[in-house]
């Protein structure tokens, strides 16, 4: 195979150039200022410096750049597929439907072996089996934990999320890691106590 063909370039380029909508994709979280909706591009990139930051909380011998690719290519398919809200109960039901026919269309884009390669760190990351996908999932979770906190409960209070749906949606961080499961456990009730997330 050529690696450096111009057909192959061409294939990449169009990867490249198609990624860049998820920029217009708006998740339900503000960013910390709550000047505005963060999107998931943004997100994505937050949860990169995440785990390059938060790494020790993580388990021995972590392959660090595998979940750096995993939290880079994780939410391309809402590109398709769109942002499901993690306490979207209709949403919920077709959203793995949705996101593997996006995963087929954005992944094949790519030549074969890229794109092979991308959809096998997403599907990693879907299926929550390995060590570094369960930590790529637990500062997922955190994430957006954080930014609601900056907002005094913005999302949660907006969409009347309580306390013990938070406390499930956050459950892969106490899974994985004692001390984010927590400081997640800590924040939650801090925010209950804020009267920024009802009981």
């Amino acid at each position: 195979m050529n690696h450096g063909s111009p057909s192959r370039l061409l294939q990449q380029l169009d990867f490249v150039r198609e990624i860049d909508r998820l920029k217009s994709i708006l998740r339900r979280t503000l960013v910390t200022d709550g000047s505005r909706n963060e999107n998931s591009a943004e997100h994505s990139w937050h949860l990169a410096l995440m785990v390059l930051v938060l790494e020790e909380h993580g388990p021995p011998r972590l392959n660090l750049l595998q979940v750096l690719r995993m939290v880079l290519v994780h939410d391309i398919v809402e590109i398709d597929a769109g942002d499901t809200f993690a306490y979207d109960i209709q949403g919920l039901e077709d959203q793995e439907e949705r996101e593997q026919r996006a995963a087929e269309r954005l992944f094949g884009l790519l030549p074969p072996d890229q794109a092979g390669q991308l959809r096998r760190d997403w599907d990693e990351f879907e299926a929550r089996t390995t060590p570094e996908a369960r930590f790529a999932h637990a500062v997922d979770r955190f994430q957006p934990l954080l930014l609601n906190l900056a907002n005094e409960g913005h999302s949660w209070k907006l969409h009347g999320v309580k306390h013990h749906q938070v406390l499930q949606r956050m459950a892969p961080i106490s899974e994985f890691s004692t001390s984010l499961g927590a400081e997640m456990r800590r924040l939650l009730d801090f925010a209950v106590e804020q009267g920024w997330l009802e009981t």
